[in-house]
């Protein structure tokens, strides 16, 4: 099945909708109207940070969305690339969607000047971690949430 990685249309929020909501499910996350108009509107700003790429199928169908974004690394005296949601249709999996999506987000940050691209996953997620172990290389960090 040929896929294209290719950024979110402005036009397609229904599409992009379904597939995020899938992603708030997996995470036990309802995503609610509210919620879903506001990362919308981020994605379509282009003075937001908040980007994204959609896998596609051959019939133009949204398969899978990869959220992202630049960040300053100071101490490296550069920027990053900073993937924030990764989700590909369940039905779709298995066929090197995930991969295709965290290499246009590379490109992205290939062609931007980006030194790394970094994310997390929850430790159970072991269908994505077995992915990532052979994408890209796990670090030595813990992550911490101080809430406000």
């Amino acid at each position: 099945m040929p896929i294209e990685i290719r950024p979110v249309r402005s036009n397609e929020f229904f599409p992009w909708h379904a597939v995020y909501t899938g992603y708030g499910e997996f995470y036990e996350t309802p995503l609610h109207d509210e919620k879903a108009v506001l990362v919308w509107s981020w994605i379509i700003d282009p003075a937001n940070e908040v980007e994204c790429l959609v896998a596609v199928d051959e019939h133009d169908e949204v398969v899978g969305l990869a959220h992202f974004r630049e960040f300053a690394r100071p101490l490296a005296g550069n920027r990053g690339i900073y993937l924030d949601d990764l989700y590909v249709l369940p039905e779709k999996r298995k066929q090197g969607i995930a991969s295709a999506l965290i290499e246009g987000v590379a490109d992205v940050g290939r062609a931007r000047g980006a030194s790394i691209v970094r994310w997390i996953t929850a430790k159970d997620n072991e269908t994505a971690r077995s992915l990532y172990k052979n994408v890209a290389e796990k670090t030595q960090w813990v992550t911490y949430d101080k809430a406000l």
